[in-house]
């Protein structure tokens, strides 16, 4: 509850001053609301007359519209073996809780819900999107607190059950680490049913492993355990070479299924990489 309650004077005094203006601005409204009907005036649009109105007035009447400004914000935070990990002060999975209380509060800022998919192996926990400074303190509370019995990364189960269980369109944060090779069709689908914007958390030693000797390394999602030799040039040079690998081959699937991203690391300030994502993703939306 300590770590919590920090968070939320954190997040709150970073949305006050510097995100609520961007996400308000990054993130529009999902469609119109009928808000009258008004007599026809010279150039408006035709296909908004309405024949009953007019029928029955003598006179043509056209159904007018305002902005649906709500939005729901759904945070799918991966709760994986692999998110525990973090080689300095901060772990991806408390990097994840930062990330879920920003963007809730940037939220409530602007009047919109927030919803939360905790998955590891499985969808763990889904909160629907509802109002208010409660919603998001559970859901960072959640993030912090999982324990799946399952600790493997399924992201494709992630996936269909947003589209499934989700039925209007919705803005959908996918914060994890994608430590999953399978992204495929099912992250394609949920990028054509709701906004999808992935965030990838990050950590230095995921990229290169420094000269220490040998080091016992254990999969925390399979319990697998090998030594690897850290002084061997060669197998850090190949370390480097398949993670860059991995990471160019995750962007091009981003890329392809026209899914904005960021990556976010768990040792430097994440904060500019975030801003440069909204404000990124408010041009292209204009």
């Amino acid at each position: 509850m300590k770590r919590v309650r920090h968070l939320e004077i954190r997040a709150k005094r970073l949305v006050r001053e510097a995100f609520a203006g961007e996400y308000h601005s990054s993130f529009k409204g999902q469609g119109l609301d009928f808000s009258e009907f008004r007599e026809y005036q010279h150039g408006d649009e035709v296909r908004f007359l309405d024949w009953n109105v007019t029928a029955r007035m003598g006179t043509p009447y056209i159904r007018t519209f305002r902005e649906e400004r709500e939005l729901s914000l759904i945070l799918a935070v991966d709760v994986s073996g692999s998110t525990l990990f973090g080689s300095h002060h901060l772990s991806k999975r408390e990097l994840a809780a930062e990330l879920t209380a920003i963007l809730g509060f940037s939220a409530r800022e602007n009047g919109d819900k927030t919803g939360l998919l905790l998955f590891a192996n499985e969808p763990l926990l889904f909160l629907p999107p509802a109002k208010g400074t409660k919603q998001i303190l559970r859901s960072v509370r959640e993030v912090l607190a999982a324990d799946p019995v399952q600790a493997q990364t399924n992201l494709p189960a992630a996936c269909n059950f947003l589209v499934r269980s989700v039925r209007r369109r919705a803005l959908v944060f996918l914060i994890s680490d994608f430590l999953d090779t399978d992204l495929g069709k099912p992250l394609a689908t949920l990028g054509r049913k709701h906004e999808t914007i992935a965030l990838h958390l990050t950590d230095p030693l995921e990229k290169d492993l420094p000269d220490v000797g040998k080091v016992l390394f254990r999969d925390r999602e399979t319990g697998h355990r090998t030594i690897v030799n850290t002084s061997n040039s060669n197998a850090r040079m190949a370390y480097r070479k398949l993670s860059r690998r991995y990471r160019e081959g995750m962007q091009r699937q981003f890329k392809r299924f026209g899914i904005d991203h960021a990556s976010l690391s768990t040792t430097t300030d994440y904060l500019p990489a975030l801003h440069h994502l909204l404000k990124r993703h408010a041009s292209s939306n204009h």
